[in-house]
């Protein structure tokens, strides 16, 4: 690992995120139906041209879902994810490799992917080896956990960029840490809401990454089968959070009979106990996943000419991986 000298930027890479978006943002070209696609792999590798340009990270990771549904969450909170589960691998019920997207927790679990996107996954992680851009991910773990845990191990020694588009990861904003997060839900990677702790109160009325997370788990997360507690949304979370100091407090004081805390919102504060005494863990991205040590600076030469040369020419993304190349100032 190249030793951080305290004006580093790291820049960290929610992978399945970004080429969700790219795959879903980026016109298929195909003019005939049995060429592969590559629509995701040259929005991904653009995207990563622009980042670079843009914000000059210094160092650069690729974050990967070695596992996408972890059973630790799942054990806690069975409906975590249960909505994106498909019976098998999408690659491996065609006949190929298992689907490097989202491993399996098992043989017969994954998650649903666009059949088009799926084959596209392991030719990024190619292009990725070939430039020798580092890509790391942690077993039984979700990239947001790699993530949370190299935030965690880097924040502070250098500044830190997370590229995602998940409001989970919000709950890592930490200005006296130097983390940030360049949140591309709305504006995208060319204009992503810059979060730190003033977006945070301009935009969630809460304070800092740990009242975000508090909030986030009183809300709830439909998109990861999340139930909440009823009726109670961003706003309202907020408020909570915010009176009573923490969910913690919040709890302390539903069940000390606190009279502020009445009617309807008590009954939902009540019934939802079960569900208040597990989500903090499952909603936390975890800060000590087992992340392989690596030198993460950006590279300064191809890694692999002969493995990107066969990816550009078989796929037809010379141009992006051109693009990147000049964005890392390599000839």
């Amino acid at each position: 690992m190249t030793s951080p000298d305290g004006t580093g930027r790291l820049m960290l890479l929610d992978s399945a995120s970004l080429y969700f978006r790219a795959y879903f943002g980026v016109p298929d070209q195909r003019t005939d139906a049995s060429q592969p696609p590559t629509n995701a792999v040259r929005g991904f590798l653009d995207m990563i041209a622009s980042l670079v340009t843009t914000h000059q990270p210094t160092h650069l990771v690729a974050c990967w879902d070695n596992d996408w549904r972890p059973q630790w969450r799942v054990d806690l909170v069975p409906s975590y994810k249960a909505h994106r589960v498909t019976e098998a691998p999408p690659a491996a019920a065609a006949g190929g490799a298992p689907d490097q997207a989202h491993p399996a927790s098992d043989d017969t679990v994954a998650e649903e992917v666009p059949d088009d996107l799926a084959p596209q996954v392991p030719v990024i992680v190619d292009a990725l080896a070939a430039l020798g851009i580092a890509r790391l991910g942690a077993d039984g773990f979700e990239a947001d956990d790699v993530i949370g845990t190299l935030a965690t191990r880097w924040g502070g020694e250098m500044n830190v960029d997370i590229v995602t588009g998940d409001r989970d990861l919000l709950q890592l904003v930490d200005d006296a840490r130097g983390v940030r997060v360049l949140y591309t839900g709305k504006g995208g990677v060319r204009d992503p809401d810059l979060a730190t702790q003033d977006y945070l109160r301009e935009r969630y009325a809460v304070e800092n990454g740990d009242a975000y997370l508090d909030m986030s788990v009183l809300r709830g997360d439909t998109s990861d089968g999340l139930p909440g507690v009823k009726g109670i949304g961003d706003k309202t979370a907020a408020q909570l959070i915010a009176e009573y100091g923490s969910l913690a407090g919040l709890r302390e004081a539903v069940d000390s009979g606190a009279p502020a805390i009445k009617g309807a919102r008590r009954a939902n504060l009540e019934a939802a106990s079960d569900y208040l005494d597990v989500a903090p863990t499952v909603v936390r991205v975890a800060r000590d996943a087992p992340v392989p040590e690596a030198d993460l600076a950006l590279p300064t030469q191809v890694a692999d000419p002969v493995l990107m040369s066969k990816v550009a020419s078989e796929f037809g993304v010379t141009s992006s991986f051109n693009r990147v190349l000049s964005a890392l100032r390599i000839d």
